[in-house]
Parts: structure tokens; C-alpha cells; sequence
């Protein structure tokens, strides 16, 4: 595969989710690598160890949802350096994978078995608006709360405010920590809310209004969604080898 080719891949995938978001804001494709890419490697984050991991692995493109943040100062800088250094491309994909009907939001609803997708987390007024979904049978929140841990591998937060058992569940993946973004589930008659950061205005006002709360890392309730994008890369490039690069368990 091609950079051009890869390029297209991505148009195919998002569709005009590629024109609704600014390129170079939203996504990104930075060229340092070889014309012909073989091997594609995957991350929620962008950062020098990852691009010296998938220099170890001989990854010609990295694959991620985030780009390094400004505000990490100096880290982006570097990040670059390090692609340059070892000669590998590099594409992020922000809020287009969050609202794919792949994506982020959808992965993770997945990952946790629910049944019934009633609709996905979508774009509005600048913020993220939850994606809703089903169980067929209601379960305890305790088993939802070891599924979160069982598929992040990780110490996954829960804060029980309800002895109902879950039926319907509020996500939005990342830094769904907005006390908005709770009330938006609470009024979409969820019983539970799941996200992967916090505060402690979202702890309160979850405990307020009665809202289950149940919080993984931002990295690891995102991590699902890259992963089905780098297998729908497969699925059109079947020859290129997918592999996943390791990231830290740090935030919880």
C-alpha cells in the first residue's frame, strides 16, 4: 500500500465524517515514512515511545486517535523529531472515529456486550451528546462494573448510586468528565454512565441525581475504536500486517 492508497482508505472508511471536521484540527496525515507502507501500528496516543516502539517493531505508519497536544509542551515537537528520526508516517483521527458508526462510542458498547444500540454519541453545539444503548436482560451493576475492568484490563472506577439493576447506558468515551454529558444520559433514562475521565463535579452530580458512574482510563475507553479502525484498514488492504503498540496503564 501506497501513501495515496492509505490516504483513500481513510476517505473510504469516513466518508464526509473527513468534511464535517477540520483537516489538520481534527486529522492529520504526516508523511516521514517509505512510499510503499507494510507494516501499520495502532494507539490511542502519539508519543516519542510509541514512535521508538514501532521503530523497534519496523512500523512504517502509526495509526492514532489523538495527535500530541500543544499543551504538553515540547512533546509534539519531539514526537516529530522521532517520526523524522526513524523514517515513519504518522495519521491521527479525532472526532471522526468518535462519531463513526464504528467508532469509539460504538466499540466500547460492543466490547461490554450490550445488545441494542439506540443511538450513537454524536457531534452538537461543540460537545459530545452520549451514545445509548441497550441490554436485552438487565444486569447488576456490579457485573457491568467487572465487564469494564475484565475488556480495559485496568483498575476501572465505580460509583454505585442506584440498587436498580442496568438496563439502558449512557457513554461517551475520553473526557466525557462534563457534568452536561451526565445529565444528558440521566435524561435519556439511563442507569448508568460510563466515560473515561472525572472530576469532582462529575462525581457530585453523578451521586445527585442518582446516576451510576462507572469511569475507565481516557486512553483504554478508546483504544476499542482504533482497534476497529485498524481492522477495517485490513479489510481493504488485506496483505498490510495490523499490530497493536502498547500503552501504559497510568490514569486510574
Amino acid at each position: 500500500m501506497d501513501v495515496e492508497q492509505f490516504m483513500k482508505s481513510m476517505e473510504t472508511i469516513f466518508g464526509d465524517l473527513l468534511t464535517r471536521f477540520d483537516k489538520g484540527e481534527e486529522y492529520a496525515f504526516y508523511e516521514y515514512g517509505p512510499k510503499s507502507i507494510h507494516r501499520v501500528g495502532y494507539a490511542t496516543n502519539i508519543t516519542p515511545e510509541i514512535v521508538r516502539q514501532a521503530a523497534d517493531l519496523n512500523i512504517d505508519r502509526i495509526l492514532t486517535h489523538h495527535d500530541a497536544w500543544h499543551f504538553i509542551y515540547g512533546m509534539q515537537e519531539e514526537c516529530h523529531v522521532q517520526l523524522k528520526k526513524h523514517c515513519i508516517h504518522h495519521f491521527f483521527i479525532h472526532l471522526p472515529l468518535d462519531y463513526a458508526d464504528f467508532g469509539t462510542c460504538s466499540s466500547l458498547f460492543n466490547a461490554i456486550g450490550i445488545d441494542n444500540l439506540i443511538q450513537p454519541s454524536v457531534h452538537h453545539e461543540d460537545r459530545s451528546i452520549p451514545g445509548i444503548g441497550e441490554y436485552k436482560v438487565p444486569i447488576a451493576f456490579e457485573e457491568l462494573h467487572e465487564r469494564m475492568k475484565y475488556e480495559l484490563n485496568e483498575d476501572v472506577r465505580a460509583w454505585k448510586h442506584s440498587s436498580k439493576d442496568i438496563h439502558r447506558v449512557g457513554i461517551v468515551t475520553g473526557a466525557g468528565n462534563s457534568t452536561l454529558s451526565i445529565r444528558d444520559a440521566h435524561e435519556s433514562g439511563c442507569d448508568a454512565y460510563i466515560t473515561g475521565e472525572r472530576t469532582l463535579y462529575t462525581i457530585l452530580y453523578a451521586k445527585y441525581i442518582g446516576m451510576n458512574l462507572i469511569v475507565g482510563s481516557h486512553t483504554f475507553t478508546e483504544l476499542f475504536g482504533v482497534r476497529s479502525l485498524a481492522r477495517k484498514l485490513k479489510e481493504l488492504v488485506p496483505y498490510v500486517e495490523i499490530i497493536e503498540l502498547k500503552e501504559e496503564h497510568f490514569e486510574t
